[in-house]
């Protein structure tokens, strides 16, 4: 176990780790686990090395806001760095992208400015340098910032050289993506173990890079357009619409042996053959990665060494093909299990239960708890009272609801510790039971009338019933384009395969 001063001291050191299952008998596979980084891909090391650089050489001044183009990774590594270092941070990324990467940025402190899809990585890269212009930010330009391919030089390539330094690798393999690892692991490669053949693989139906035609460029690192080989692909940050400065360099600096082309579908089922056979949990890139491997295995004499890059998690593909066949309810493999067993079945109905006593009768409510509640829901300074717990699935269906309708409510959580407090929340809630004879929670007053629970709340909008009474006691619907407020129950209700 160690010991770090931040989180940006466990950036790095990640394990190589050999497959037993998926690859052939005759050469050693081994992949880099760049998952292990804290932020779950191998761009945490450049998001630092950029950050770090550009604070060394005074291009990034203290507060300083950073912004960047980015199809997640990146973007979420320099979200890390930047809430650590205490800089305010920007990422611009394509609308094509998962819907994970902009959540996790998001939740991690930046802003997320979205671009159209059509516009390609190109695009993103030109708003987010339009962004850094008009407003005096730093831009990150990971595509062409040697502190990129630094990084990897002195990490990456690093940790590589040490865990081979007994057994030398005969081959090393990767995407390109922005180009750091690419070059900067390449040529420590090469002046320290030349007997490694580096392989660089992109889609097979966007061959940038194997088309041999070169990329359009405005100056010495801009992007003119975008290549002409390129067409959308599967793999995310794999292989942009265009072939960026730091690839370009590994090019001319004959850090390429191969270029292999691989496809969408090979990708996908290696990325799944990972984690049902070998348990691990890669991106799609990662299966593409793999795939590239394999196919130097294949012809690869015995006792070959390989050593595949697998750039991310795959957490980090939810909202993807990646996990589009992969169901949220049970099969009917499942289901056959849960029924080889009689009880806690959903085929089956429960047990009926014992009948619970009726509500307290109203004389039996202390005057002073019943003063009160009437005094909460009475209040005309906050017509709109949620009776409600704290953590309760179908409580917090109706806070979202009300939030994305942008209604403005008063909750009243009878289990916190303010209301916990003397029991005063456990009398509240009997004092409510005695007066609408419903014991479930939540339970929703508007302008002193007692609507109901979730679903009744749900009703009454569809109805048209909560909006007169929100408008009646002055708080009018923010958002009146929400049509469908059951969409926002919890997932599990919705009905099962």
């Amino acid at each position: 176990m160690a010991r770090f001063d931040s989180i940006l001291g466990t950036i790095g050191r990640t394990p190589a780790v050999r497959l037993a299952r998926l690859a052939p008998p005759h050469v050693e596979l081994h992949v880099k686990l760049e998952a292990a980084n804290p932020m779950g891909s191998v761009k945490d090391r450049l998001a630092l090395g950029v950050i770090e650089a550009a604070e060394r050489s005074g291009a990034l001044r203290p507060g300083q806001t950073v912004v960047e183009a980015t199809s997640g990774n990146t973007g979420i590594g320099l979200a890390m760095v930047c809430a650590r270092k205490g800089y305010p941070l920007v990422v611009v990324m394509a609308e094509n992208f998962s819907v994970e990467r902009r959540r996790l940025m998001r939740f991690l402190g930046a802003r997320v400015v979205l671009t159209p899809a059509a516009a390609k990585g190109s695009g993103m890269l030109a708003k987010a340098a339009e962004l850094a212009a008009a407003h005096g930010w730093f831009l990150c330009r990971q595509f062409e910032n040697e502190a990129n391919a630094d990084a990897h030089s002195l990490t990456t390539a690093a940790e590589i050289l040490e865990d081979f330094a007994t057994e030398p690798l005969d081959w090393f393999v990767t995407g390109y993506g922005t180009g750091g690892t690419l070059k900067g692991v390449g040529r420590v490669l090469r002046e320290r173990s030349p007997r490694t053949r580096i392989a660089v693989c992109e889609p097979d139906n966007s061959q940038v890079l194997g088309s041999g035609i070169s990329q359009p460029r405005d100056g010495q690192d801009g992007i003119a357009a975008s290549h002409p080989s390129f067409r959308p692909h599967l793999m995310q940050g794999w292989a942009p619409d265009f072939i960026p400065k730091l690839t370009e360099d590994a090019r001319s600096q004959a850090l390429i042996d191969t270029i292999v082309p691989v496809s969408g579908a090979e990708a996908l089922r290696l990325a799944r053959a990972l984690a049902t056979q070998e348990g691990i949990l890669a991106g799609i890139t990662g299966g593409a990665t793999l795939a590239a491997a394999l196919q130097l295995a294949a012809d690869a004499p015995a006792g070959t060494r390989i050593l595949a890059m697998l750039p991310d998690t795959g957490e980090r593909y939810l909202s993807t093909p990646l996990f589009a066949d992969v169901p949220a309810d049970m099969d009917a493999g499942e289901l056959s299990i849960s029924r080889s067993t009689p009880n806690l079945r959903f085929d089956v109905a429960a047990p009926a239960p014992t009948p619970a006593a009726g509500p307290a009768p109203a004389h039996e409510v202390p005057p002073a708890d019943a003063a009160a509640l009437s005094a909460l829901i009475e209040d005309r300074h906050e017509p709109v009272v949620l009776f409600a717990l704290e953590w309760c699935e179908f409580c917090w269906s109706v806070r979202r609801f009300f939030d994305s309708a942008g209604i403005a409510y008063r909750t009243i959580d009878l289990d916190s510790v303010e209301y916990q407090r003397d029991g005063r929340g456990a009398r509240l809630r009997a004092a409510l039971t005695a007066r609408t004879s419903v014991q479930t929670i939540p339970q929703l007053f508007v302008d002193g009338e007692f609507v109901g629970g979730c679903t009744d709340t749900f009703d009454a909008w569809k109805s048209g019933q909560l909006q007169r009474l929100l408008a009646r006691c002055g708080r009018p619907v923010a958002n009146t384009t929400l049509t469908d407020p059951y969409r926002f129950l919890p997932a599990w209700l919705h009905p099962r395969a």
